[in-house]
């Protein structure tokens, strides 16, 4: 609705370069809106430019609150002097009523709920005369760890076959406590067939039988060696037996 008593003449020629003036001073020149701008008849407004008429009608750009906007000269006229800008109001909600009840609140539909009494801390006798006494706390005891025995070190016993000789070793942990001494075949089967393992006694049996093989064939070429030495001697008897 239109504030009344604002005229809607508009801005003269004079007043309109009168502005053009101010704006280019660095002045921003109040204008209060006229009955033709509608809704905000009667509010106050500061030019901040003036565009070309030729373009539109409304090239009179005026910043009301925090918009700029254009208008038409004949929306605007000069503020009378002491007028202040506009500033926008925000509505501040109203708090809405409390809700009356429709009937009166009677206790019984409540429970009651009564305070509970504080307990009481009985002292006994002994409290009673120590009370005001500093009582000495019991030290702590010291609970005796178990002492771990020291683990012995450990004990190895080597059974080896090396260049066609067995032999056995002991060491405990870093300590050597019997070097490597040569044993015959037959003890080294033993002590495999003691600790029953297939594997290793196969291994082992295996190792014996080629010895013997190769033992037997060494005494087939001592034979045959022998054989021949005596028949050379032989030969040699018989020509020294001869009659010269």
């Amino acid at each position: 609705m239109a504030a009344a008593g604002v005229e809607a003449r508009g801005l003269t020629t004079e007043e309109l370069d009168g502005i053009r003036d101010a704006l280019a001073a660095g002045r921003k020149p109040k204008v209060q809106f006229t009955e033709s701008a509608g809704q905000i008849a009667g509010q106050i407004g500061q030019v901040v430019g003036l565009e070309d008429p030729a373009v539109s009608e409304e090239w009179v750009v005026v910043k009301f609150g925090r918009d700029e906007l254009p208008f038409s000269p004949v929306d605007l006229r000069i503020a009378p002097r002491g007028a202040a800008a506009a500033k926008k109001v925000v509505a501040v909600p109203e708090p809405e009523p409390e809700p009356v009840l429709s009937g009166p609140e009677f206790l019984i539909d409540k429970p009651i709920e009564r305070p509970k009494p504080a307990p009481v801390q009985r002292k006994s006798e002994d409290n009673v005369e120590n009370e005001g006494q500093e009582v000495a706390a019991p030290a702590p005891r010291k609970v005796a760890r178990p002492v771990k025995a020291k683990p012995s070190p450990q004990l190895t016993v080597t059974l080896a076959y090396a260049e066609g000789e067995w032999t056995v070793g002991a060491n405990q942990g870093a300590k050597a406590l019997a070097k490597p001494y040569v044993i015959r075949p037959a003890e080294a089967l033993k002590m495999v067939q003691l600790i029953d393992v297939p594997g290793v006694q196969e291994a082992v049996e295996q190792i014996l039988s080629g010895e013997r093989a190769e033992a037997e064939q060494q005494a087939q070429r001592l034979r045959a060696e022998l054989a021949e030495i005596e028949a050379r001697l032989a030969e040699l008897g018989e020509a020294g037996s001869q009659p010269s």
